[in-house]
């Protein structure tokens, strides 16, 4: 196990109702006037955002709103929303919404408080300083609600790319697993999706002899394989509901991830996905993973046979190892395909001429080297392989 610290220091409030304690939250960590930032239409149709407004004024804690976040935010808005935090002098910006709102929220928090162009930070420079963020979650799925992470796509040149600080860390995260029972059940699989993937992504380790961080991710992975059927099946089985809320926020604050390398490379073949043809994140990793894993599997095989038979129940292959890594593969692919998710191009809207541009933006664009790297190493040639394996 590798040397680490692990800061994380968001205070969540979780159950039914919860919302009602958004101002409360606010006041707590010193919000004085605050920026509801949220997206669309379902969260005033349901009432959530009067709900969360009328919290706010029991408090006596003013407040100016900015809607209109989209799935896979956009740097546009960011920018509008650093704008209008400076004129009214916003001190807390509090995120109504799944992922796409709070990375967005996130984005402008450290904007806010920077002299220079907020997209610095999605090209490497750490987050430092940043407005507090709170949280009212509406989707289990990106894990934002408790991680350092956001990520943005770039409207010039439509670059998806992430950024990390524990000063975008939410100061408090409401979780009400009722509010998500209202899902589509494709949004509730693609949640799903995102959620195992981050899991995914730092069990495929080169760091040796991390058995405590295996187990924790096992273990989530194997409630996720219980509960997702359960709740496509029955949207509004609230107890389903709630451990995929709380097994979404535990993958991704990285307790899961600490002592360790982790790989990321599915997430970086599939912002291109999402970025180009503006699909639901987790729509794409269902058919990235498979593709990315089968290409990754012969770097260490006994990887992936471990996960195979540790969650997927399969027989190991002593003499085979390949075999039972590549059938764990298989029954992850087998199992998204089995809660609504696409397993290729076709059923993503992808296009196989599309191909080469894919794989400038995501090995070239927006100044990198030609490579990308996580668990193993890739190229552009290891990228194109990767892609046409979705086709």
């Amino acid at each position: 196990m590798n040397n680490f610290q692990f800061y994380s220091p968001t205070c969540f409030v979780f159950g039914k109702d919860t919302e009602s304690q958004a101002g409360e939250c606010v006041k707590r960590f010193g919000g004085t006037k605050v920026l509801i930032h949220y997206g669309g239409g379902s969260v005033v149709r349901s009432g959530l955002l009067d709900r969360v407004k009328k919290s706010l004024d029991t408090e006596g804690i003013s407040y100016v709103e900015l809607g209109g976040v989209k799935p896979n935010p956009r740097s546009g808005l960011v920018y509008e929303g650093i704008d209008l935090c400076k004129k009214e002098n916003v001190d807390f910006i509090l995120a109504v919404g799944g992922g796409s709102v709070i990375d967005s929220s996130k984005a402008i928090a450290a904007g806010t408080v920077y002299d220079g162009d907020f997209w610095d930070f999605y090209q490497g420079k750490r987050i430092e300083k940043a407005l507090s963020v709170g949280t009212v979650l509406t989707i289990a799925a990106a894990g934002s609600e408790g991680s350092p992470d956001s990520v943005i796509t770039k409207e010039e040149g439509m670059f998806k790319r992430g950024a990390s600080g524990d000063a975008i860390r939410p100061k408090f995260s409401i979780l009400n697993p009722a509010l998500t029972q209202t899902l589509p059940p494709f949004q509730s699989a693609a949640g799903i999706t995102d959620i195992m993937a981050h899991l995914y992504e730092r069990y495929l380790t080169n760091t040796k002899e991390v058995e405590v961080t295996d187990r924790l991710i096992e273990a989530l992975l194997l409630t996720m394989v219980h509960e997702g059927p359960r709740v496509i099946a029955d949207p509004n089985n609230y107890e389903a509901r709630a451990n995929i809320m709380w097994a979404g926020t535990l993958a991704h604050n990285n307790m899961c991830g600490v002592g360790r390398s982790q790989d990321w490379i599915s997430h970086s073949v599939e912002h291109e996905l999402s970025a180009l043809y503006d699909c639901a994140h987790g729509a794409g990793l269902a058919v990235t993973m498979p593709a990315v894993f089968k290409y990754e599997m012969s770097h260490n095989v006994m990887r992936f046979a471990q996960v195979a038979v540790r969650v997927w129940g399969c027989q190991m292959d002593f003499e085979h190892p390949e075999v039972t890594a590549l059938a764990g593969i298989n029954a992850l692919q087998k199992f998204l395909i089995s809660i609504g998710m696409p397993s290729n191009f076709e059923e993503l809207g992808a296009k196989e001429e599309d191909i080469p541009k894919l794989v400038n933006v995501l090995c070239r664009g927006d100044g990198r080297d030609g490579t990308i790297e996580g668990f193993i190493k890739l190229n552009e040639e290891d990228c194109t392989k990767i892609y046409k394996m979705m086709v």
